[in-house]
């Protein structure tokens, strides 16, 4: 089974990110929820953007290094939206990563805002709605395809869902779509599954 490090989005370690934690703890994987907002649970979106320019992305990465410190370098690590962007670099950067799932959310592996290339032989899984208007309408839907073609078909598969919702997945929020989560966990454990 796969052990994993799951980064939550900037609305924090909310009940639903639990949950969903929860829902990869009952495929048989450990999963690891670090909170790298120390309890704040933003109200909204906007919020959560708020916060983390405040504590500043040093600072996050910081936090989110020190929570991979004590794991063993093959992990899967995973990340909501926001949280993805964590998962991505680790996995990019960290010797030894088992895997990649990225939900709402891909950085680019080219260009100037590149994290820089993606390490041979290390699959990815990415997740996100096609109308969403953060993973499909800025760009990382565009991320998501170039990173899939580069590691190719046997590595990379990218889900996409009909839906214009953010954060979908999370069942502690509004944008919350039980139905779409479903075959997202499935995906994910299967995805793990092949990895652990």
């Amino acid at each position: 089974m796969a052990e994993v490090v799951l980064f939550h989005h900037v609305q924090g370690l909310t009940d639903g990110m639990r949950a969903f934690a929860e829902q990869l703890r009952a495929g048989g994987h450990t999963v690891h929820t670090p909170d790298l907002f120390d309890g704040e649970r933003p109200a909204t979106l906007e919020d959560g953007l708020a916060l983390t320019r405040r504590i500043g992305g040093e600072v996050l990465d910081e936090r989110a290094d020190r929570a991979v410190a004590d794991l063993p370098g093959e992990v899967v690590y995973a990340g909501f939206s926001f949280g993805a962007g964590t998962a991505q670099r680790m996995a990019q950067t960290r010797p030894g990563a088992r895997g990649a799932l990225l939900y709402e959310a891909c950085l680019p592996i080219t260009g100037e805002w590149a994290v820089g290339p993606w390490p041979t032989g290390v699959p990815v899984q990415i997740h996100g709605m096609d109308k969403d208007p953060f993973f499909a309408l800025e760009g990382d839907i565009d991320a998501a395809r170039e990173l899939v073609a580069t590691v190719g078909a046997d590595l990379g598969e990218l889900c996409v869902y009909p839906g214009d919702q953010h954060l979908f997945a999370d069942s502690s929020l509004p944008s919350y779509d039980a139905e779409a989560t479903a075959l997202v966990v499935r995906r994910s454990r299967q995805f793990l599954d092949r990895v652990g």
